[in-house]
């Protein structure tokens, strides 16, 4: 069997290699990353606990959820602290949190293949409702995680309360704003990628990174279980079911598909960088097997209801997308931003959007994705300056999309954003630089968990600039936190949560601005 640690001999073999050829060996690759495995099972004596990265569940239907959990007594250790036999570890799910009220039980095989994860899919479940969950290994216990059902497809719910949130640098701060989730009553939470980043470590950061800069399979599993440990973090993960989606330092800042950034890194490079990182990623993560990569590839786009009040278009613009145009430096919407070849979705990704779009009954349709959409020109004067990494750069399919949205009247259309590191609230335009044309749909972009530190409020004269240049901005904001969102048939309400501090514990939470759209009516109100 073709395993991935044989990527980096293959790849000095051939002297590098074309495309073609790597995703030949990715197909190989395929049946690696499974809950199969011909070792043989192993009884495993445990010297301290190895539930060290906690539990998570996500990706929750109407009648079934994924829970997780990943058997690492030495987690920032490459193999974890566990042996190379496969190991059975039992899971229960129950109606209470004592644990009581057993509903479904089971056991799966931690494999070394998966780096010890589980990813089981609990079928059979009702809709709408709370359960608990629990995984048992030799003598010892995981935490208790507390996950839910979604809605039957035809209900309209009368309340839905989510949080998204984005970019969590490790040494950049602490996870203090999840100590603040927690105590919100959510029905689920929307990552939006950049979950780990990695860089080598620094010397001035709040807390050091484990090792280099990842490139490794090992590496990615070492910063993905450093970043899990936070006892903040992987608590949150155990509050409700999360869905997930990633950004760019998943796998290296500004890739675009298998361009690298970095000069003299070719994408045959860059590809076996992403094979390592997406099978980490996997591992780290609640998602379904149909996310299981194969080489290179993970499919990670996907629709999530939650009943006929939302529904939640989850998108990769990482993995498809072109090159940035304008060699990735913010610059005017030029030719190269207008040029109808670029791409953030690809061809399949953007088809199977559209398709679900039109197919979804639901009353508000939410693209859940990475980078900000809203044509925000940063500079004050006759100089034009837009994010090329973001939708401005591909500026010809965003207006295309925006049209889409607008000609087929799809229902209260809601963007949600992460990736700049900072609060905004754009009403967006099929081109947002005509701002006598009709508003299509609305942009919450959130600010980021830790990455950037400390953040502050913005001066209000810089925000009077910033607004005069681009007058569909509603609100923006500097600070570190989260966006918590209340959906009802009527409105949708978000919160901009703000944390006080992250370079040291105890921040403060407080809700530095609430706006609300209604339902049928384009734009936002001040709540």
């Amino acid at each position: 069997m073709f395993d991935i640690t044989q990527l980096d001999s293959a790849i000095r073999s051939e002297g590098g290699v074309s495309r073609r050829l790597f995703l030949a060996y990715g197909a190989a690759l395929a049946a690696i990353p499974s809950q199969a495995d011909d070792s043989p099972k192993g009884t495993v004596k445990f010297q301290s606990n190895p539930f060290t990265l906690g539990v998570a569940s996500g990706d929750p239907h109407d009648d079934s959820v994924v829970i997780w959990t990943r058997l690492a007594p030495k987690p920032l250790e490459d193999d974890g602290g566990m042996p190379h036999e496969k190991v059975e570890v039992t899971w229960v799910v129950a109606a209470d949190e004592g644990m009581k009220k057993v509903v479904h039980k089971g056991t799966a095989d931690a494999t070394k293949k998966l780096g010890h994860s589980v990813h089981v899919v609990v079928n059979g479940l009702k809709p709408d409702t709370w359960y608990w969950y629990q995984f048992h290994c030799g003598k010892e216990d995981s935490p208790v995680g507390r996950t839910r059902t979604m809605p039957d497809p035809t209900d309209m719910p009368k309340r839905l309360q989510f949080a998204f949130a984005s970019c969590q640098n490790y040494e950049e701060g602490l996870f203090t704003a999840y100590k603040h989730m927690a105590k919100d009553e959510l029905d689920f939470v929307i990552h939006l990628g950049d979950y780990i980043y990695e860089f080598a470590q620094r010397k001035d950061g709040v807390r050091k990174h484990a090792g280099d800069k990842c490139k490794s399979l090992a590496d990615y599993r070492v910063r993905h279980c450093q970043y899990r440990h936070d006892p903040l973090l992987h608590n949150m993960h155990a509050r409700c079911p999360w869905i997930v989606t990633w950004d760019d330092h998943e796998v290296e800042g500004n890739y675009a598909n298998d361009i690298s950034k970095y000069p003299g890194n070719s994408p045959a490079e860059l590809l076996k960088h992403r094979a390592h990182a997406y099978q980490a990623y996997y591992e780290m993560m609640p998602l379904r097997p149909r996310s299981v990569p194969s080489g290179p590839d993970l499919k990670l786009y996907r629709t999530v209801t939650f009943g006929r009040l939302a529904s939640f278009k989850v998108l990769d613009t990482r993995q498809y997308r072109t090159n940035q145009p304008n060699g990735d430096d913010s610059a005017d919407i030029n030719e190269a931003a207008l040029n109808p070849k670029s791409t953030l979705l690809g061809t399949k990704q953007r088809e199977w959007l559209e398709e679900a779009l039109l197919k979804s009954k639901a009353k508000w349709n939410v693209l859940a994705q990475q980078v900000m959409m809203g044509m925000v020109d940063r500079e004050t004067g006759n100089e034009k300056k837009y994010s090329m990494d973001a939708w401005p750069g591909y500026a010809h399919e965003r207006m295309k999309l925006m049209k889409f949205l607008a000609d087929n009247k799809v229902s209260n259309p809601m963007v949600l954003s992460g990736d700049v590191h900072s609060n905004w609230l754009n009403e967006l335009r099929v081109d947002d630089r005509k701002q006598e044309t009709p508003i299509v749909a609305t942009e919450f972009v959130g600010t980021s968990i830790s990455s950037k530190g400390n953040g502050k409020v913005i001066n209000p004269k810089h925000l009077a600039a910033l607004q005069s240049e681009n007058p569909f901005v509603k609100f923006h904001n500097d600070e570190r936190g989260y966006v918590r969102c209340t959906v009802t048939p009527k409105e949708w309400k978000s919160e901009y949560q703000v944390v006080t501090e992250v370079e040291k514990p105890g921040g403060d939470s407080l809700t530095r601005a609430a706006f609300v759209a209604i339902a049928g009516k384009p734009g936002v109100v001040k709540a």
